[in-house]
């Protein structure tokens, strides 16, 4: 029970202060002046005065309030390594049973996962809201559990209570850190590009040599293994090998004694590019499509184009001067002998023999395709003739045999159902309003898919692939009708932008394939097949373990499947005729930038409210009493402070002068004041 005077006065504060004031002064007055009686007639105005003030006697009944101890266990990743995930848990237990055993203290425990994202271990951040949900009087202090790789140190709270780190991890460990510290996000197609690396020994490394091994993988591919300086930047000069998304796995193998192998290996995905698309487009004679395809490449400002248009034999005789012909000589040799393998792409556009390029100069076109090159045949009427340019080595590459017809009437050009799942013709715009073309040449296709057809459904667009090369025959030359807009026109352009590209092998335009787009932990499946139905995929974790994905067919020719991986690392899919690898999770993930546990970010935090750090490698410290803005820290004890907080269950008041006792008391000092004049 707590007993206090309380005063309520009856009359304004300002009024009673007057009346004092008034009081005081009469009784100097009458002090001056000799007056007998005068100290009973102030004696009698205080009692006025103090009644008129309303004191009171309260007495309260409090229940105390227990002290609150806060306990903060780092359940993030960096804690998952060597044994701190057990000795932060059984640590916690021992330090909830010694501070629930003292008498008037509550224990709150808070575990602490990683943050959303990449954000790293937020513990303080934790910490800060635990605290605005709990009474602040009551805060006796708070215990952090963790290596001290915290990554939200803006978020520090105001502590009313001492705060201490409890530390994991050991003295003693080491570990080995790869990391890339400078990669670009592309590169270009057969040129150098320069990464920058770095192999850090943190923590009590053990002496060596000064040098690491260091493996370099390219999509999964056996890797090359190199010996590199540690603490040191490296510049690696690296040539990526295909377009598209190529994965970049940089490894560290093991090293004795160290405290974990995830931060020894590094995964960057980088893309390859083109820089410069060359092309050889090849005209037989002037024609509003040679426009066409001219102006589609050059309008791309990534492709180097070389055109060509062969208007009359060598040796043709028509009495025209020499000085009047074409200004330079057509470099057959040098274009078709020398340099071919400099072009990415040849344009055949209504090409036929001329006697201009020997069977050698075509033999040699066929075998760049069977390695690696591509054609386009523009068929017009010449294709159906007999100096077609099928009579010629090129006859063992063309998808389609001529039949020497050339049907000249109109006809709307129509997506197969193949050319449906295709992407070179795939959602083409406004299909059903195509304008019609006005000539077609009759083949007969002996390889490759038919992607479009014309005349009662002849083919009018093959596509096929001959060795590591592409091969696409156009059998119409009037596709430069929809450019001029007849009959509403079509999409031109981009059909003729899509098969280029294919012809180039642009990944985007694989009809065969499976890839793989990441977002964070999660990725997208792609299989892209020209079949009805795909075969499940296999997708392989960083630690070995196998899930099977059946596909769901999204639009024609796509299938897809989402996958969320559980760890960060490289994952490899596998189907019955593709396999390629994907990384999940950031190249650096945060938790894992450094793994040697230290105090040295929360030192400051801790200093600030007279906390302490404490190894648990050491066992646990004993738990002391200490009072508010003492030191909370000594050798071998961690404090906590009291705070004394209560609750008042009940208050009673009693008034100090009743008004009976006020006028009995008021009423007889004035009495005797006034007998004590009489008598002088």
């Amino acid at each position: 029970m707590t007993q206090t005077i309380v005063f309520d006065p009856l009359v304004p504060m300002a009024l009673l202060i007057a009346a004092a004031v008034v009081v005081f002064a009469g009784l100097i007055l009458s002090l001056w002046r000799r007056l007998a009686g005068a100290w009973l007639r102030g004696i009698a105005g205080a009692v006025v005065i103090a009644a008129l003030a309303g004191p009171s006697l309260q007495r309260e009944d409090r229940g105390t309030l227990d002290d609150i101890v806060i306990i903060l266990s780092d359940e993030s990743a960096s804690q998952g390594l060597a044994e701190r995930a057990n000795v932060t848990a059984h640590a916690a237990e021992r330090l909830d049973a010694l501070l629930s055993a003292r008498e008037g203290t509550q224990v709150v425990r808070v575990a602490v996962p990683d943050g959303e994202g990449d954000a790293g271990t937020r513990l303080l951040s934790v910490l800060d809201d635990t605290l605005a949900e709990l009474p602040q009087a009551r805060i006796a202090g708070a215990f952090l559990l963790s290596d001290g790789r915290v990554h939200d140190l803006e978020r520090t709270p105001n502590m009313p209570a001492p705060l201490h780190l409890l530390l994991t991890g050991r003295s003693g460990d080491w570990d080995r850190r790869l990391s890339v510290t400078n990669a670009p996000a592309f590169a270009i197609l057969g040129e150098p590009v320069t990464l920058t690396l770095k192999i850090e020994d943190m923590g009590a490394a053990p002496d060596g040599s000064g040098f690491a091994p260091l493996e370099i993988s390219i999509d999964g591919a056996p890797p090359q293994r190199f010996e590199v300086p540690t603490d040191a930047e490296i510049e690696l000069p690296l040539t990526l090998p295909h377009g598209g998304r190529n994965v970049l796995q940089f490894t560290v193998p093991e090293a004795e004694g160290e405290l974990t192998t995830r931060t020894n290996t590094a995964l960057i995905q980088m893309n390859g590019v083109r820089d410069r698309l060359r092309v050889l487009l090849v005209s037989g004679e002037p024609h509003p499509g040679g426009r066409t395809w001219r102006n589609l490449l050059k309008s791309d400002s990534s492709v180097d184009l070389v055109h060509f248009t062969i208007l009359r034999p060598p040796e043709k005789q028509d009495g025209v001067p020499v000085t009047e012909l074409s200004l330079i000589a057509f470099p057959t040799r040098e274009l078709f002998l020398e340099k071919i393998e400099d072009f990415d792409l040849i344009i055949f556009d209504r090409y036929k023999r001329r006697g201009i390029l020997p069977s050698i100069y075509l033999d040699n076109v066929v075998r760049y395709v069977e390695e690696g090159g591509a054609v386009l045949v523009a068929a017009g009427p010449d294709f159906a003739s007999a100096d077609s340019i099928f009579r010629s080595p090129l006859s063992q590459i063309l998808p389609a045999t001529p039949s020497a017809r050339v049907l000249e009437q109109g006809y709307r050009p129509t997506v197969s159902d193949l050319g449906s799942r295709h992407p070179v013709t795939a959602g083409l715009p406004d299909a059903a309003n195509w304008g019609r073309w006005m000539r077609q040449i009759e083949v007969e296709p002996s390889a490759g898919d038919v992607l479009m057809t014309g005349v009662d459904e002849r083919p009018l667009l093959i596509l096929n692939r001959v060795g590591e090369g592409r091969v696409a025959l156009l059998a119409s030359d009037h596709a430069w009708l929809w450019s001029r807009g007849f009959e509403g026109g079509g999409p031109q352009l981009e059909l003729l932008r899509r098969l280029a590209h294919w012809m180039m092998g642009e990944p985007e335009l694989e009809e065969n394939a499976l890839l793989a787009e990441a977002t964070g932990q999660s990725m997208r499946i792609i299989r892209r097949s020209l079949k009805e139905s795909v075969a499940p995929v296999t997708v392989t974790a960083p630690d070995g373990s196998e899930t099977e994905l059946r596909l769901r067919e999204t639009q024609p020719g796509q299938f897809e499947a989402q996958f969320t991986g559980g760890e960060i690392g490289l994952y490899r899919l596998k189907d019955d005729e593709h396999e390629t690898v994907i990384g999940l999770g950031p190249a650096a993930p945060r938790e894992f930038e450094k793994t040697i546990a230290t105090a040295e970010l929360l030192e400051p935090t801790v200093d600030a409210t007279r906390g302490g750090v404490w190894r648990l490698e050491d066992g646990l410290p004993t738990i002391r009493a200490v009072r508010e803005g003492r030191p909370a820290s000594g050798r071998g004890w961690l404090g906590i402070t009291p705070r004394g907080a209560y609750e008042t269950l009940n208050v009673r008041q009693t008034a100090l002068l009743p008004a009976w006792l006020v006028l009995l008391l008021a009423t007889g000092l004035i009495l005797a004041a006034w007998l004590r004049e009489g008598r002088r």
